[in-house]
C-alpha cells in the first residue's frame, strides 16, 4: 500500500513487485534486474528479509523468509525489490493531526546495520546533501498529506551512493520507532507524549509543532544486544542470566534499558537490552561521548555486542561517516573484539561466547561419535535428517528459530546419523546436541551433496519461457515481415535493433499479450499479439564513441503488424513502465510512433472511458528532463500522434501521415470520408512545423536519430573542417546581394556535423545542431534568401522553441545574425507577430547556457536584438565580421523616414537619388561594424576565418562555470 501511495504521489521507488510475489515471480525479477531483496509484506525489524544475488540462493532464502514472516507476523507473504548495492538508510520523522496538517522533525541516519537490523542511529545525518534531505522531506510530507496522516510516522528512504542525488522511498512505519530517542535529543520534542496527545485530538498548532525546530547538535544511539558474536563474525542470541548491570551516567547521556542483575534472557523475544544515547554539540563530540559511555557500561553474565560497538565507533569510516547499509557485514572480520587492553575491558575476546551450555538431560556422547550442536538458543523448526542417513560436510541438518529469525544448522563433518536427540517444536540452548554423528569420509558410504550438473539440460519451465520468447522474433513471423517489406517499410524489431547498440539492451514486457483473453485463447493471443504490439527496451546508442555511461537510451516501438500498432491495455502499462524508468534514471527516449491510436477490441477490463490512462502525461513529463525523439513512418493517428507530439523533435519519412484523428474518427464525427493518405501528409506537416526532420525511409530515420542523440552525448575526439579562409569570401562585397547562409554554416562547422531542424517551416530562420572541434552546439541563423532574413512570426516560434531545447539539454547556442529586423505590416500583425516574436526575448532571458552572437552583415532593430539574446551585451561575446552593419532600423528606411522633408525638397528625381545615396553612405559609415565596435556596443570585429577560434575560446571560458539545472 505504501509503495502504491508513493507511485501515485510521484515519489521515487526502487524497482519492485507491488504485490505478494510467488517464488517464480521472484525468480523472474531476479533474472531481469539482478540482485534483489525479499521482504515480508507485513514485516519490519529485519524479520523476513534477505538479499539474494544468485539464482541458486533464491529458493532457500524464499523459504526462510516465508517461515520467519509467518512466525513474526502471522503472514508469510513476501514482496520483492531490486537490491541497491551501496545505500544509506535515511528516515524522516513525520507528525500529523489527521486534519491534513503534517510536519516533520528532520531525519535520522540508520545506515549502520547488520543483517538488515539497525545497530547505530544518528540524528541529523552527517554528510547528507541538503538538497537530497529537503527532497526526501518533501516526499514524506506529500505522502503524509495524501492520507491525512494522524500520529507519528517514519518514512524511510534509501540514498543510492552509486548514483549521485538519487534516492528511493522504501517503507513507512506508523508507530514510534526504537531510534526515536535521537530525534528527541536534537529537537527537544517528546515523541511519545506527542503521539498520545495527537491521538487525543490535539492539533499540531495546539502543540506548537507546525514547523520543525532546528536540530541542536547531534545525537547517536547504540543498541546493546544480548547476543553471541562468534569468531567467524556470525551472531546468535545469547542465553543466561545477567549478573551485573550498571549503565553509565553523566551529562549528554541517556540510557533506555530493560536489564537488571538477575534478569534471565529469553530467546523468544528481541535481544535488545538497552539503548545508549549520547548527545553533543557536533558529530565528533557525540561520537567520543558514546564511545566513552560504552567503555563504562558494566554488563556481566551474558554475552553482548558492546565490544563490537566500541570497535565500530573507532573505525575511520564511521568517524568520517562514510558508511552504507552493508558496511558492518563487510567489515566484520576487523570489528570482532580481539584485544585485551585493560583500559577497555569490553574489548576482549572473552566477550565472545565460545563455550557450550549443554542440556543436562541430553544423553552422554557415545564413544567415537561427534555431536552437531545448536549454535544458539532457539526452537527447532525442522530436522532434515533421519537416523541411518549419511550426510556430507555442509549438508543442512536442522533449522532453528530465535527472536523470530531462522538459523540453518549444517554438518561440520561427513558421517552417518546414529541418534537424533532434538525434535521439531522443542527449545534448545546454545551448544545443546541435536544429533550424534558417526564420522566418515566421502567415498566410504558418504556421498557428496553436490551433484554434477548437466549445463546443457533445459528444464521444463525454462523451455516454456524460451519457446515463448522465440515467437517474438521476426523469423517466426515471415508473413508479417513480408507484408512490411512490400511497402518498403521495416518491422519494429528491425528499427529497434538498428537504433540500439548490439547486445546492449534489455527488452521490457516482451511476454505481454493483448487484453483479449475473454474472446481469444492464449495460443491465439501469442500468435496475434506478440509483446502486445509495443517493443520497449533500454540499451545504449553510440556507446562505442561516447562510452556506455553517456549513451543510455530507451526505445518504444509500436508494431504495426499487431492490430495496426494500436494502443492496448497491456501495452499502455508497458509504456508507463518504460516512461517511468526514463524519467527516474534520466534516460533519453526514442519513440517509433506508427499506429492508429486506441484499440477498442480489448475486453479484459472493467473500465469505461479509459481517460485515467497515464501514458500521455508520463510522456509529457519527460519534456525538459531528457531528450525525446519521435520517428514516424506510415500512418500515425490519434493516441500515437499525441505521444509523437510530446517529443522534442520529430523525424518523419516521405510516406508518413500524421493526424490527431484518423479516417474512422473523422467520419464518425460527421466530418466527411477521407483516406489515410489525405490526412496530415508530410507536404502539410513539414511546412507547418510538426515535422522537424524529413528523411527518405526508416533506415535513414534511425541513422538520423543516432546523429541527433549524439549532440547530447558529448564531444567527438576526432574532427575535420573546411579551410576557414573560405569564410572571407562567402559574404558578397555588394551589401545588397543575397548569399547562401547554409554554405556559411557548412564551412564554419565540423565536416558532416550539421543537422538542420524544421527546414520547411519558417524558412527565414535556420535552426540546427552543429559541432565545433567536436563540441556540440545549437545554431540559429537568419536566411537572407527568404524575406531578406527578416524575423516573422513563424521564425519567432521556431527560434524560441529551439533556444528552449538547447537550454534544457545544456547545449551552448551560436547565433549568426543577418536581419533587417522584424517582419512588419498589416499582414504580419494578423499572425500574432507581437506575441510570437517577443517570445524570443522571453526565452533568451531564461537561458542558462552560453550564448554567442556573430553578426555576418545586417543587424538592425529589435530583430537583431532578438538574435543577440535581447541585447548585443547579453551574449558571452558579440563579434562582427567586417561586413557587419548596425542600426536601430534598416539604413535605407532610416534615411527615408529621417530625411523625408529634405528629400522631398529636391528639385528632381536625380537630385533626390544623389542625396539619398549620400545619406545612406554616411549612415553606413556610421553603422559599420568597425565604428560600432569603437563605441563598445559590440565586443570585437574579427576576421571571418577566426570565427571558430573565437568560439572555441569562448566555449572554454564559459565552461568554467557549471551550467545550473533548469
Amino acid at each position: 500500500s505504501a509503495r502504491a501511495l508513493a507511485e501515485r504521489c510521484g515519489v521515487p521507488l526502487v524497482n519492485g513487485i507491488n504485490h505478494p510475489a510467488t517464488l517464480a515471480q521472484a525468480a523472474a525479477f531476479l533474472a531481469e534486474h539482478g540482485a534483489l531483496m525479499l521482504k515480508a509484506v507485513a514485516g519490519g525489524g529485519g524479520r523476513g528479509i534477505r538479499a539474494v544475488s544468485r539464482e541458486s540462493e533464491l529458493e532457500q532464502a524464499y523459504t526462510r523468509c516465508q517461515s520467519e514472516a509467518q512466525t513474526a507476523f502471522g503472514n508469510n507473504e513476501l514482496y520483492v525489490e531490486q537490491l541497491i548495492a551501496r545505500a544509506r538508510h535515511i528516515e524522516i520523522q513525520i507528525l500529523g493531526d489527521g486534519t491534513g496538517a503534517v510536519t516533520h522533525l528532520w531525519e535520522r541516519d540508520c545506515s549502520l546495520q547488520r543483517r538488515n537490523q539497525k545497530l547505530v542511529e544518528i540524528a541529523p545525518s552527517p554528510n547528507l546533501n541538503p538538497a537530497i534531505r529537503d527532497a526526501m522531506i518533501d516526499c514524506a510530507l506529500v505522502m503524509a498529506k495524501a492520507v491525512n496522516y494522524q500520529g507519528l510516522g517514519t518514512f524511510e528512504f534509501l540514498v543510492d551512493e552509486d548514483r549521485t542525488g538519487q534516492f528511493y522511498f522504501m517503507e513507512a512505519n506508523p508507530r514510534v520507532q526504537v531510534e526515536h530517542t535521537v530525534t528527541e535529543e536534537v529537537t527537544g520534542v517528546d515523541l511519545v507524549q506527542s503521539q498520545l496527545k495527537l491521538f487525543s485530538g490535539h492539533t499540531l498548532s495546539g502543540l506548537a509543532l507546525e514547523t520543525a525546530p532546528e536540530p541542536r547538535g547531534f545525537a547517536i544511539q547504540a543498541r546493546i544486544n544480548a547476543e553471541c558474536l562468534q569468531a567467524n563474525g556470525d551472531t546468535v542470541p545469547s542465553g543466561g542470566t545477567i549478573t551485573a548491570y550498571e549503565p553509565p551516567t553523566g551529562p549528554g547521556l541517556r540510557v533506555d534499558g530493560s536489564g537488571y542483575a538477575g534478569y534471565t534472557i529469553s530467546p523468544v523475544y528481541d535481544s535488545l537490552l538497552a539503548k545508549l544515547i549520547a548527545h553533543g554539540h557536533d558529530y565528533g563530540s557525540a561520537l567520543r561521548r558514546l564511545y566513552r559511555a560504552l567503555c563504562e557500561f558494566r554488563l556481566s553474565g551474558v554475552a553482548s555486542n558492546i565490544g563490537l560497538l566500541q570497535n565500530l565507533l573507532k573505525h575511520p569510516a564511521v568517524e568520517a561517516w562514510k558508511v552504507t547499509t552493508r558496511f558492518v557485514e563487510a567489515q566484520l572480520p576487523e570489528l570482532i573484539p580481539l584485544t585485551t587492553d585493560p583500559k577497555h575491558p569490553q574489548l576482549h575476546f572473552d566477550n565472545i561466547q565460545t563455550t557450550s551450555t549443554t542440556n543436562a538431560e541430553a544423553p552422554p556422547l557415545p564413544a567415537g561419535m561427534i555431536s552437531v550442536e545448536a549454535p544458539s538458543m532457539g526452537t527447532v523448526v525442522s530436522l532434515d535428517v533421519t537416523e541411518g542417513n549419511t550426510v556430507a560436510k555442509g549438508q543442512t541438518i536442522a533449522v532453528l528459530e530465535a527472536m523470530k529469525m531462522e538459523f540453518v544448522v549444517k554438518a561440520s563433518q561427513s558421517g552417518i546419523v546414529q541418534t537424533i536427540i532434538a525434535v521439531p517444536g522443542s527449545m534448545v540452548t546454545r551448544g545443546e546436541a541435536l544429533i550424534f554423528l558417526e564420522p566418515g569420509e566421502e567415498g566410504a558410504g558418504i556421498v557428496k551433496t553436490e551433484q554434477a550438473v548437466d549445463l546443457e539440460y533445459i528444464r521444463a519451465d525454462l523451455d516454456e519461457a524460451l519457446e515463448r520468447h522465440s515467437k517474438l522474433t521476426d523469423d517466426r513471423r515471415p508473413d508479417a515481415v513480408a507484408k512490411r517489406h512490400r511497402t518498403n517499410q521495416r518491422t519494429a524489431r528491425q528499427n529497434v535493433e538498428q537504433l540500439l547498440d548490439p547486445n546492449s539492451y534489455n527488452e521490457y514486457g516482451a511476454l505481454a499479450l493483448a487484453a483479449q483473453r475473454r474472446r481469444r485463447s492464449i495460443d491465439k493471443l501469442i500468435e496475434l499479439s506478440p509483446a502486445d504490439g509495443l517493443i520497449t527496451a533500454i540499451g545504449t546508442v553510440n556507446a562505442e564513441t561516447f562510452g556506455a555511461a553517456a549513451a543510455s537510451c530507451a526505445a518504444m516501438a509500436y508494431d504495426y503488424t499487431v492490430f495496426a500498432g494500436t494502443q492496448g491495455l497491456a501495452n499502455h502499462r508497458k509504456a508507463d513502465r518504460i516512461l517511468a524508468l526514463a524519467e527516474q534514471w534520466h534516460i533519453p527516449l526514442v519513440l517509433f510512433a506508427e499506429g492508429g491510436g486506441g484499440r477498442p477490441s480489448d475486453t479484459d477490463t472493467n473500465g469505461v472511458s479509459y481517460l485515467d490512462c497515464q501514458s500521455f502525461i508520463s510522456m509529457a513529463r519527460l519534456s525538459g528532463k531528457v531528450p525525446t525523439l519521435g520517428i514516424v513512418s506510415g500512418r500515425c493517428f490519434a493516441g500515437n500522434a499525441a505521444l509523437l507530439g510530446c517529443c522534442d523533435t520529430i523525424i518523419a519519412t516521405q510516406n508518413a501521415n500524421v493526424g490527431m484523428a484518423g479516417p474512422a474518427m473523422i467520419e464518425g464525427g460527421g466530418l466527411g470520408s477521407y483516406t489515410p493518405e489525405e490526412i496530415g501528409p508530410v507536404s502539410v506537416m513539414a511546412p507547418n512545423g510538426v515535422i522537424d526532420i524529413l528523411v527518405e525511409d526508416e533506415a535513414e530515420a534511425v541513422r538520423t536519430a543516432k546523429q541527433y542523440l549524439s549532440y547530447f552525448q558529448g564531444t567527438l575526439k576526432e574532427w575535420t573542417c573546411e579551410d576557414q579562409r573560405r569564410l572571407r569570401h562567402l559574404i558578397p562585397e555588394n551589401r545588397m546581394r543575397v548569399y547562401d547562409i547554409r554554405e556559411v554554416i557548412r564551412t564554419l562547422a565540423d565536416d558532416d556535423s550539421v543537422l538542420e531542424l524544421r527546414r520547411q517551416f519558417a524558412p527565414g530562420l535556420i535552426t540546427a545542431f552543429i559541432r565545433i572541434e567536436g563540441r556540440p552546439i545549437g545554431l540559429i541563423a537568419n536566411n537572407p534568401m527568404h524575406l531578406g532574413g527578416a524575423v516573422d512570426a513563424a521564425a519567432g516560434d521556431k527560434a524560441t522553441r529551439f533556444m528552449e531545447l538547447c537550454n534544457t539539454h545544456k547545449l551552448p547556442i551560436l547565433s549568426l545574425c543577418d536581419t533587417p529586423g522584424f517582419m512588419v505590416g498589416p499582414e504580419a500583425e494578423t499572425q500574432a507577430t507581437v506575441r510570437r516574436v517577443a517570445n524570443m526575448f522571453v526565452a533568451a532571458a531564461k537561458l542558462s547556457v552560453p550564448f554567442y552572437t556573430v553578426v555576418l552583415r545586417k543587424a538592425y532593430g529589435l530583430g537583431a536584438q532578438a538574435m543577440a539574446a535581447g541585447s548585443t551585451l547579453t551574449p558571452f561575446f558579440t563579434a562582427a565580421w567586417p561586413s557587419g552593419e548596425f542600426g536601430p532600423m534598416g539604413l535605407e528606411g532610416a534615411v527615408r523616414l529621417g530625411f523625408a522633408k529634405e528629400l522631398a525638397a529636391q528639385p528632381d528625381e536625380s537630385s533626390r537619388k544623389n542625396m539619398f545615396d549620400a545619406l545612406v553612405a554616411k549612415a553606413y559609415e556610421q553603422g559599420k561594424a568597425i565604428n560600432v565596435a569603437s563605441y563598445l556596443e559590440i565586443d570585437a570585429v574579427i576576421d571571418p576565418q577566426d570565427t571558430r577560434t573565437w568560439l572555441v575560446r569562448g566555449l572554454n571560458a564559459a565552461a568554467r562555470r557549471p551550467i545550473p539545472d533548469n
